[in-house]
Order: structure tokens, then sequence, then C-alpha cells
């Protein structure tokens, strides 16, 4: 964390009233940079993930919930939940929910580092953001677009700004649970909220659940490759600095997730005899998640073994341990959200109670707050401290997972009272024609007509004297 502290030239130099003393250049331009890296992993990174890793019918219908959610949210953290989750205490779960958009406020020091608070603002948003499309991909195939439009603003407001003003914020676990940058607040939160959202959605068409190949892998693999070199933005965002801590947590997120690649892509090789482009890409998915809650905090060999259960634990949960127990089975979580995430992301925050060195948690929280992990406090003769840190992650993923899955399922059933939730099973086994009147490419003559009922108000028709049909 910078402290802001300046040389009397320095203050003299900053006069002019647009660069206050208090703001440090390089962390305000790190900030905005890694802001906008985290921007990225959505629009267009899962955009084009989403978009391509599905059946052809279904392209437009998945990156549009991407680029809607992205622009829903923006506009709901600045009127109201950016402050539920960083504001002044409301009581112990949430803050007053208040707009981020006066001048006053903007420009003002961000508490959490030398730049100004529109910063922060925006890189928080951009973490809110990703963490709504993410869920997203336990839904592709068959929710009602209307329905998502209402799931959106609900559940930032009612979910993810309460786990991040618990966790990050001003709540009652702000002080003793480490999540460094989201293992807990995002992608536990996701992984479980879009599996129990999908329950209440129910499952897609039955020949898209037997059969749904990605339309474009080549598409696919950039869109992953936005997610892993958005992360550096991601965690090397966290610390609000350009500090040693960032770089540190940079490096530990590529080395995690080359590992978890490598390892996912070993287990399809050895069980299945074959390596598989889509089981990359969900090795990528779990390192960058597993490191997460971490980042910062352990060192580049517990990277490693974090990269290395990342790709074994959620492999073994989605290739095997989810074909063996119904109760998975009977839920259709298309991208298999909850094992990327929900799993990888538990892991990970009870892997950072294992490894977290203490100099690091000195130097990330300066209030030393925390207690170390538990392979340190062992070697040290502080096993009580280190079993209670580890005790206390595991309490945190318990309250995340119960609040995410309690509120999700009020938020489904509030949303199913105004419009269904999943599509009408005609238009299910159309998809985007269906959905929007679109289809995202045209080949051998598709897209060129649509049955009437489709066309969208505002499409053109060509006179008679200009068709051929």
């Amino acid at each position: 964390m910078s402290n802001c502290m300046f040389s009397a030239p320095e203050l003299a130099s900053t006069a002019d009233q647009s660069i206050p003393y208090w703001n440090n250049k390089a962390d305000n331009a790190w900030q905005l940079t890694a802001a906008t890296m985290v921007g990225l992993q959505t629009v267009p990174g899962l955009v084009i993930l989403y978009g391509s890793m599905v059946k052809k019918k279904w392209a437009v219908n998945s990156a549009f919930m991407a680029l809607y959610g992205f622009a829903a949210v923006l506009v709901c953290w600045v009127l109201w939940a950016h402050r539920m989750a960083f504001g002044d205490r409301l009581f112990w779960l949430v803050g007053k929910p208040g707009a981020a958009l006066s001048e006053r406020y903007l420009l003002s020091q961000s508490p959490q580092g030398c730049f100004p608070m529109a910063d922060y603002v925006f890189f928080q948003f951009a973490f809110a953001a990703i963490t709504v499309v993410l869920l997203a991909g336990s839904l592709l195939g068959r929710m009602n677009f209307y329905a998502w439009m209402l799931f959106v603003p609900m559940w930032l407001t009612l979910c993810y700004t309460v786990g991040a003003f618990c966790i990050w914020g001003n709540g009652f676990i702000q002080k003793y649970l480490i999540d460094y940058a989201g293992g807990y607040v995002i992608h536990l939160s996701s992984g479980v909220a879009g599996f129990t959202a999908a329950y209440w959605v129910g499952p897609r068409h039955s020949q898209d659940r037997q059969n749904f190949p990605p339309n474009n892998i080549l598409h696919m693999v950039g869109g992953a490759g936005f997610l892993w070199l958005g992360w550096t933005g991601f965690n090397g965002g966290a610390p609000f600095a350009a500090s040693r801590i960032t770089s540190l947590a940079i490096l530990n997120t590529h080395i995690c997730t080359a590992t978890s690649l490598l390892i996912w892509v070993s287990m399809d090789i050895i069980v299945y005899k074959k390596s598989s482009v889509i089981g990359a890409v969900q090795g990528i998915i779990t390192g960058l998640v597993c490191i997460t809650p971490g980042a910062g905090l352990v060192d580049p060999v517990a990277a490693v073994v974090m990269g290395v259960l990342a790709g074994l634990v959620p492999w073994y949960t989605m290739m095997v341990l989810h074909r063996r127990l119904a109760f998975l089975q009977c839920v259709d979580d298309t991208l298999g959200v909850f094992h990327t995430h929900a799993v990888a992301g538990c892991m990970g925050g009870l892997l950072t109670g294992l490894f977290a060195k203490p100099n690091l948690l000195r130097m990330m929280y300066t209030d030393t707050i925390y207690g170390p992990g538990l392979l340190y406090a062992i070697s040290d003769r502080n096993l009580k401290d280190g079993l209670k840190q580890i005790g206390i992650q595991f309490a945190g993923a318990v309250f995340i997972t119960l609040w995410n899955a309690v509120f999700t399922s009020i938020i489904c059933y509030l949303v199913s009272l105004i419009v269904n939730l999943r599509m009408k099973e005609e238009d299910l086994e159309i998809g985007d024609d269906a959905a929007h009147g679109e289809e995202p490419y045209a080949l051998w003559g598709d897209g060129e007509k649509m049955p009437s009922s489709f066309r969208l108000p505002h499409t053109p028709r060509l006179p008679s004297f200009c068709r051929w049909d």
C-alpha cells in the first residue's frame, strides 16, 4: 500500500489543483491500467469466450448476456451499489446505498491509496461486473433474456454488495478473513449463485444438453487469452499501489495458471488418451481462480503447489464426481461454473490460510490483523493462530455459500413472478433467432431471411421489386 508521502520539491510541483499533493502519479496510472485490464476480461474477454464456447444457435444470446451484464452493473454500481459495498456501514452486513456520481466524491482521495476515488469506483465496478457475468456461464442456452435483465441488478444489490462489504468493506469478517483479490467475494459467490440459479431456471433443451459443441474453438481460446492476461490487472490491482506485492502477485498469478493448464491437459491425456483445448481453457480458469485469494501473500513455490491442485481437484469434481453424484447431475450448469469458480475459489481461500507468509501479510496489511498461514504457524510454533486462520477461512466459505444460495433462490422466485425464468420450449429449439431475431454469422444462406414473427420491429423490409423470394 502506498503511503502518499512526498518531498518538498514534489509538493511544490503539485500546486496545480488537478494534481493534489496526495496523488501518486505512478499508483494512479497503474490503478487505471489495472481496472481497464479487468474490464477487458469481460468485454471483450467473456463476450468472446461465451459467444464461441456454446452451440452456434446460442452464440448471440450468450455474448449479449455478458455485454448487457457489464453495462447494467456499471449503471447500478454508480447509482447505489458501490456505497453499499464500500461506503458507510448501514449495519454489519452492508453499507448505506448512495450515488457515487458527485465531483466532490469522485475527485477526493481514495481511502485505499494515493489516487482519486474515481479510480477506486471504476476498479471495483470491473470486479462486480465480471462476477455477474461469470455467474451467467451457468445459465447459457435457456434463460429468458428479460429475466436476466431483471436478475442482474437484483443479484448485484442483494448478493454481491453483501459479500464485498463483509470481506472488503467494513463488514463483520473484514478484519479476520484473508481474501486478497476475490476468491470468495467473486469466484465462490458466482459459482454458488450460478449453480443455484441454474437449478431454478431449469435445464437446456434435451438435445442441447446431450450435444453442445463450441461453435468456434479458436475464438474460445482468444477469449480465454483475454481472461489470462487480463488477470494481471485483476490480482495486480488489489494492493492499490505499484508496489513489491503487486509484482509478486502478478508473477504468482501466471505461474499458478500455467501449472494448472499443464496439469489439466495431462489428466486428459492420462485418462482419455487425448489432449483437449476445452480442457486447457478450463485449466487456465481454475488456475487463475485458485491463486486469486492469496496471489500477493504466498511465495512462488506455493503458487506452483496451488496450480497443481487447481488442475487436479476441479478436474476431478467436473470429470468424475459430477457424473457420479445425482445432485450435481440434476442441475444443468452449462459451462461448469460451479467447478471452475466455486470449487477452485473455495480451495484457493483455504490454501491461502495454509500458505500465507507472515512477512507478506504485514507488507500488504500494515495493521497485521490476519493470522499466519498454518504451515508458517507450525514452523514458528504458533499452531493456535494458524488453526484459527484456517477455521476463519472455512467459516467465510460457508457464509458466502449459504448467503448466495439462499438469496439467489429468493431473487429467482421474485423474477419468476414477473417474467418466466426459462424460454419457451419451442424457442429453445431455435435459439438466437427466437430470442433476438439475429444470427451470429451467415453460412450457405443462413440469415438471409427469417420468419416474420421473429423479425425485429426496426428491421427494414425491402420493397417487393427488390426481393428475390
